[in-house]
């Protein structure tokens, strides 16, 4: 007897759902963008820019959604595009993460995939790591959500102003919910 696939679990509704909200934050940031400002250098070495932190973050994306589609045998975040045009072009990387989206509510739909493997790369070889689509939804908003502080910071140092919210992960935003406004002024600048 063969078994069916199972349907998403409400809990992977829920983490794609803070993925969505992440990733919608980002590409209406990423819209308003002028080529120039999207890939403008900072830092002494003049390594980090918009662009190369919103390619890093698609690339992320790219790799879980492409290892669910291949069967979600192996998960390998080493192994990206790294596609310089996301990197120099804000208008197709806002059209990739809106591609991202749409993979992204699907998994809502669909029976769940298989658990996947994630490959974690050493200097004497790979480890195989058993891991779960909620655990990399998780991973991933976490991940994207500290590369949008930076984002934020680099963005404010050329005059961009940026929602209050951007960059905040969604745990701390609950937290700013439950907490009174006057106790967290001080801790949503350190947050």
């Amino acid at each position: 007897m063969t078994s069916r696939p199972s349907p998403p679990s409400p809990d992977t509704a829920r983490l794609v759902e803070e993925n969505l909200l992440t990733l919608a934050q980002l590409r209406s940031f990423v819209t308003g963008l002028a080529p120039e400002h999207y890939r403008q250098a900072f830092g002494e070495h003049g390594r980090h820019t918009l662009g190369k932190h919103v390619r890093h973050i698609i690339d992320h994306y790219d790799a879980l959604l492409d290892g669910l589609e291949r069967g979600g045998e192996v998960i390998d975040y080493e192994q990206r595009r790294r596609d310089e045009t996301l990197e120099q072009w804000p208008q197709q990387a806002a059209s990739h993460l809106a591609d991202i989206e749409s993979r992204l509510s699907a998994l809502c739909s669909e029976p769940s995939p298989a658990v996947p493997t994630l490959a974690y790369p050493l200097d004497d070889g790979a480890l195989s790591l058993a891991s779960s689509l909620n655990r990399e939804l998780a991973f991933l908003t976490s991940h994207s959500i500290h590369h949008m502080a930076i984002i934020a910071l680099l963005a404010e140092q050329s005059g961009s102003h940026l929602p209050e919210t951007f960059g905040v992960h969604p745990s701390t935003l609950r937290h700013w919910q439950r907490v009174p406004a006057e106790s967290t002024s001080l801790t949503r600048r350190s947050a």
